[in-house]
């Protein structure tokens, strides 16, 4: 008999309810990070973990890469083979390596589904000697007008954590998980020096593009219609208030740290 499903799991395998719309609006990583990765690896083997719909795999292939993903949620990982991409769905610590070896093991808006200390154990296994493992997020921040627009609608819609989605600087509420898979790397050995890449840039948003992306975020597919409804309702009228568009602050943070060994 199977044990209880990981919480962890159970959230990253939410995100498939609207896997077209995810691959539609999510944002993609700026090109210098991907160029970086590529350019301090060994060579071109990629393994993309959590790849959903295959975004950050698609600019790896594009810069010559050959990629596998694993992927735990099917509805996402049949999105990304219908863009050619070929996927494996399992958890991470539970996907069968089978014997092979990559260049590097990347993980683009995932790596806090994964335990960091397995996650990545399980990639030295899978990395060549001086492969890289790097692990990266898209931190947004709006314009403080915008911030406290949504922020007020938030709070009078939803409860527990995600009322306070907007409360804080979004990149003091992605410390925790900057230094968990940093920690997870010097934990699990095999590594050498962790390092931390960012990358500053801004992405234009109209109403309707910014309303199209956030049913994809954390927790809101669990929503109610009507709950989503609302949310998206007085999100859409914050972003009339300041003129029917904003230019979102961007920081891609990358935690990464190459495989020891000769």
């Amino acid at each position: 008999m199977s044990g209880p499903v990981d919480p962890r799991q159970r959230w990253a395998q939410s995100f498939g309810a609207d896997a077209e719309r995810y691959d539609r609006a999510r944002p993609r990583y700026p090109q210098q990070m991907v160029d970086r990765v590529v350019a301090g690896s060994p060579g071109t083997d990629i393994l993309d973990v959590g790849c959903g719909t295959g975004i950050a795999a698609r600019q790896f292939q594009a810069a010559g890469c050959r990629v596998i993903g694993v992927e735990v949620d099917a509805r996402m990982a049949e999105e990304a083979r219908q863009f050619g991409l070929d996927v494996e769905v399992a958890p991470f610590e539970e996907w069968d390596i089978a014997g092979r070896t990559f260049d590097a093991v990347v993980a683009g808006q995932a790596w806090h589904w994964i335990d960091a200390v397995a996650g990545a154990s399980k990639a030295a296994q899978a990395l060549r000697p001086g492969g890289r493992l790097a692990v990266f997020w898209n931190v947004f921040q709006p314009p403080p007008e915008v911030a406290a627009g949504f922020s007020a609608v938030n709070q009078r819609v939803l409860s527990g954590p995600l009322a306070n989605a907007w409360s804080r600087p979004a990149l003091e509420g992605y410390a925790p998980l900057f230094a968990k898979a940093a920690d997870g790397m010097r934990e699990a050995a095999g590594y050498g020096h962790v390092e931390e890449w960012r990358y500053e840039w801004d992405w234009p948003y109209t109403r309707d593009t910014w309303l199209d992306q956030v049913p994809t975020f954390g927790g809101h597919s669990q929503l109610a219609p009507e709950q989503l409804a609302e949310l998206l309702r007085g999100l859409g009228e914050a972003v009339d208030a300041v003129g029917g568009s904003f230019t979102m602050a961007y920081t891609t943070v990358a935690v990464t740290a190459v495989r020891a060994g000769l």
